[in-house]
């Protein structure tokens, strides 16, 4: 009897936490995988001609990740959340050094009606963080579960596990985060 991925992955990330340096190499193709279609997903939101190119954004995730000896990661989806939010900060560390053209700046953030928050190639990751960071002051978990689905590509149930609620409470935060960043991105 084989191991589902979602599971094989969830014991070596305990092994590794656990100290098991084994766990790792067997994890590491496995999880480089994973990390890859995060990244890609966040490459696509970014303008044409971004310089930060996906491998590059996918090892310095990786690379953060695997010195972080204290770690104690739950189970897959918590990994991946962790590896989301990771990335994140990354790409906006990246977007605040680079050059601004002007002072003035055009955000454009658009939300589709599939309950998808989908950032346009011209929207500037920037203004979604500091919104985030803004929503996260009075609602933290509607902000986590924005960073999971949008950056982490978190289904409802793995972002229900990893927040430890049901599922219908993870759609009802969506839907509510989702109005709300319209409201913040839409009025700048």
């Amino acid at each position: 009897m084989s191991i589902e991925p979602q599971q094989e992955v969830t014991e070596l990330l305990q092994k590794w936490s656990a100290g098991d340096a084994d766990a790792l190499e067997r994890l590491t193709p496995i999880i480089h995988a994973e990390l890859h279609k995060i990244a890609h997903r966040y490459m696509n939101r970014e303008r044409d001609g971004h310089t930060l190119q996906t491998t590059a954004l996918v090892n310095e995730a990786y690379m953060r990740l695997i010195d972080w000896k204290s770690a104690k990661f739950e189970n897959r989806a918590h990994f991946f959340g962790v590896s989301a939010q990771l990335m994140r900060r990354i790409l906006v560390d990246f977007a605040r050094k680079r050059p601004k053209v002007d002072d003035k700046q055009v955000f454009h953030v658009s939300l589709d009606e599939a309950f998808e928050v989908t950032a346009g190639k011209d929207a500037d990751i920037v203004a979604l963080d500091e919104a985030l960071t803004e929503l996260a002051k009075f609602d933290e978990r509607k902000a986590t579960v924005v960073e999971l689905k949008f950056f982490g590509g978190l289904s409802v149930e793995e972002i229900a596990e990893v927040l430890k609620v049901a599922p219908i409470t993870v759609m009802r935060e969506w839907q509510k985060a989702k109005a709300w960043l319209y409201l913040q991105l839409s009025s700048q």
